[in-house]
């Protein structure tokens, strides 16, 4: 079981750090998206420089990376440790995709917030709860204009939604790993979470976004 779980471990981490929106402006745009705005690799920092198009994308993908990594998960546990859980296999792809997209041995460490990936892992793991978050995550955003606040409201939701929305068995390291990636995501906002107290921070829409 040992080497299953190291294998989902790094197969996860790799491919959660591969870092879409970076690699989209290097190539499309011949930027380094790390200098614009707050800095950031995910798909709003991406869309803020005026890149929508490649915003949208980087978003898909970060997504579609976070849904593989626990799919990819499901399969080694099953080849390599066929009594392993498969909610723990794919928890334990989860949150080495998240830790590998925000923090991306490719870049120094320094990546996204997690968001994206965040919503693709979950979106195989509990789809209904990850649907529901991304609900909120639209709704306060709709309300607010603060794309930071529903990150974080999404974030937060997800455990609470998952708890009454996943059926079936639901073991501990699973719903550790719900409220782990929620943190991290939360924590990951820690400057967002400043703008907004000090009220600086940037509004979908803002004329006045860097």
């Amino acid at each position: 079981m040992l080497l299953a779980q190291v294998a989902i471990a790094a197969v996860a981490y790799l491919l959660g750090s591969i870092p879409f929106g970076y690699i989209l402006v290097r190539i499309v745009r011949r930027q380094d998206i790390r200098t614009f705005g707050s800095g950031n690799i995910g798909a709003t920092n991406v869309i803020r420089t005026g890149a929508k198009g490649l915003g949208i994308a980087t978003f898909v993908l970060d997504v579609l990376k976070g849904c593989t990594s626990v799919w990819l998960a499901q399969l080694i546990a099953a080849s390599l440790a066929p009594a392993m859980a498969t909610r723990n296999a794919q928890a334990l792809g989860a949150i080495f995709a998240v830790i590998g997209h925000m923090f991306p041995i490719w870049l120094r460490f320094r990546g996204g917030k997690g968001v994206a990936t965040g919503f693709g892992v979950f979106l195989v793991a509990a789809p209904w709860a990850a649907l529901a978050a991304i609900g909120t995550f639209f709704l306060v955003i709709s309300i607010t204009r603060y794309v930071a606040l529903g990150s974080m409201l999404g974030a937060a939701s997800f455990p609470v939604y998952a708890w009454f929305l996943v059926g079936g068995d639901k073991p501990l390291f699973f719903l550790a790993v719900q409220f782990a990636v929620a943190a991290l995501i939360i924590v990951k906002h820690h400057s967002n979470i400043h703008r907004l107290l000090t009220g600086t921070e940037y509004k979908l829409g803002a004329q006045n976004q860097e």
